[in-house]
């Protein structure tokens, strides 16, 4: 079970939920990842825009940038694996593979149609 008295904040928008790109803005400030200088909203070099509401929109027109600042957040943040890694799972611990040779055919299930004798 999670700690009692945790608090959180996020966007809820009249028709569409949750705001992803608002939280993206949100916690890419608090990391560090996204700037804020003033009202603009900046990522590496690209000006998101005048605003919270402008710089949400500039990252739903352009999901590929939102995918980019997503994928920096979980790096910085430590979560999820990483995808360039190779697995630490070693080859003895993988189960074994019967081939389709050695594979006996399956009984049909109780439930399978039957014929019906009609006269």
């Amino acid at each position: 079970m999670a700690p009692p008295f945790k608090q959180a904040e996020f966007d809820i928008l009249y028709g569409e939920g949750i705001s992803r790109e608002g939280s993206l803005i949100d916690v890419g400030v608090d990391q560090g990842i996204v700037k804020k200088s003033g009202a603009w909203f900046t990522y590496e070099t690209d000006q998101l825009g005048q605003g919270k509401e402008n710089a949400r929109t500039f990252l739903k027109d352009n999901p590929d940038l939102a995918n980019e600042i997503e994928k920096r957040i979980k790096e910085v943040m430590g979560i999820g694996a990483k995808l360039d890694a190779p697995a630490d799972i070693p080859t003895s611990a993988l189960p074994e593979i019967a081939s389709t040779s050695e594979a006996t055919p399956k009984a049909p299930a109780k439930s399978a149609a039957k014929p019906i004798d009609v006269e």
